[in-house]
C-alpha cells in the first residue's frame, strides 16, 4: 500500500492545530484516527511528517522480470505462464512466483493469448461437428 502524501498529512495536521475536532478530521479527510495519532506523535517527535521508507529490499526480482521477458515471450510464444516462470528462473536464477510473471506480463502490456484462434470447444456440438455459428 502507498503512503500518504505529505500534501495530505500536512493538512489534517493543520486542521487539527486549527482546533477541528479529531472526529470531524478523520471524517473530512478519509483516514483513521490512529494515523492522525501517528502523524502528531511523529511530528512532535521529529518535527517532521515525511513518510518513511517501504521497508525491505528493493524490488530487484521484478526488475530483471521486466527487463527480460519481452525477449523470452517473444522467442516463445506458447509458453504458459508457469513455464515462462520456470524458463525465467533457470535463465536468472531468481525464483518468483507464477503470478508475479502474470502481473510483469500486464505491465509490460505482452499478451498471453496463445494463438489466435483457439480450439473447438469439445462440449459445443456445432464446433465439433464443423458446423458454422
Amino acid at each position: 500500500m502507498k503512503a500518504y502524501s505529505k500534501d495530505l498529512r500536512l493538512k489534517v495536521l493543520a486542521a487539527v492545530d486549527r482546533g477541528m475536532p479529531r472526529a470531524a478530521v478523520v471524517e473530512a479527510f478519509s483516514v483513521s484516527t490512529a494515523t492522525v495519532k501517528r502523524w502528531l506523535r511523529k511530528r512532535r517527535e521529529t518535527g517532521d511528517v515525511d513518510p518513511e521508507p517501504v521497508p525491505g529490499p528493493s524490488p530487484r526480482k521484478r526488475e530483471a522480470l521486466l527487463a527480460a521477458l519481452p525477449a523470452q515471450a517473444k522467442s516463445n510464444p506458447d509458453l504458459t505462464l508457469q513455464e515462462h516462470r520456470e524458463l525465467f528462473e533457470e535463465a536468472q536464477g531468481m525464483e518468483v512466483s507464477t503470478a508475479t510473471v502474470s502481473r510483469a506480463f500486464s505491465r509490460l502490456g505482452l499478451p498471453l493469448k496463445k494463438s489466435p484462434f483457439p480450439p473447438p470447444s469439445e462440449t459445443n456440438r456445432r464446433a465439433r461437428a464443423g458446423e458454422k455459428g
